[in-house]
């Protein structure tokens, strides 16, 4: 018998709580149903009523056997499971895929695959980062983020917001290959909107604008990936 980790795994899943608790009422089960199945059903004897509860509240996240064991048990899948996937192995884990078909499917042995999916360093070719990406049903968000690209897009959009936008169209393009007209038109946006906001935040003089216009423009760098995305998705036909 292995006991549960008193603390969340860090290689575990991010896991959707709520989910987990919405998933079980909707089936009439209380955690004593759910952690004899996982008992039973799957060889985790020590799964208790107690754990199943800490893993709804949150306090405890399950390893990836045993979000496995419980999608089973709950008739769902894992990725019903789990919030938003960020990394390799996070969306490997909600499709539901063994490593192995993963390498199999992209062309990379099965020690190279794991070893990429613990670093978060992508390394394949063209043509293998193609196969990831439909095996594994990715947006192009999500692509660029198990690829390990999203910090220099964070460092290019920073850059292109304060300083001159147009020098930045082809390398942020690079990364994220959307339509040019699209990339332009979003980034001068971005622009627009950073050097805006900081001339609104001066303009009330005194110390406490400086403050303010520093506050605002660390805010917005800090969540510019995600902007940049938004506004992308806006402009998707």
């Amino acid at each position: 018998m292995r006991p549960p980790s008193p603390q969340p795994n860090p290689s575990a899943p991010p896991f959707n709580a709520p989910a987990a608790r919405r998933i079980r009422a909707g089936l009439g089960m209380g955690p004593e149903h759910v952690a004899y199945g996982m008992r039973a059903s799957y060889g985790l004897p020590y799964v208790t009523p107690d754990l199943v509860t800490a893993w709804e509240r949150g306090t405890v996240a399950p390893s990836n056997p045993e979000l496995t064991a419980l999608a089973g048990v709950l008739w769902c899948s894992a990725g019903e499971l789990i919030g938003r996937p960020r990394t390799l192995r996070e969306h490997r884990i909600a499709r539901a895929l063994a490593p192995e078909d993963v390498a199999r499917t992209v062309g990379l042995d099965l020690r190279s695959y794991l070893r990429m999916e613990e670093s978060g360093n992508w390394r394949g070719n063209d043509r293998q980062a193609a196969a990831l990406a439909e095996i594994l049903d990715l947006s192009l968000p999500d692509f660029v983020a198990v690829t390990g690209r999203e910090e220099k897009l964070a460092e290019l959009l920073r850059s292109a917001v304060t300083t001159r936008w147009q020098a930045y169209v082809r390398p942020v393009g690079k990364i994220a290959p959307v339509p040019r007209e699209r990339l332009e038109e979003v980034l001068q946006e971005l622009h627009q909107d950073y050097q805006g906001q900081m001339v609104a935040s001066l303009s009330w003089g005194g110390n406490s604008a400086a403050t303010a216009s520093s506050d605002a423009g660390r805010e917005f760098l800090g969540q510019i990936v995600e902007d940049f995305w938004d506004r992308i998705e806006q402009r998707t036909p």
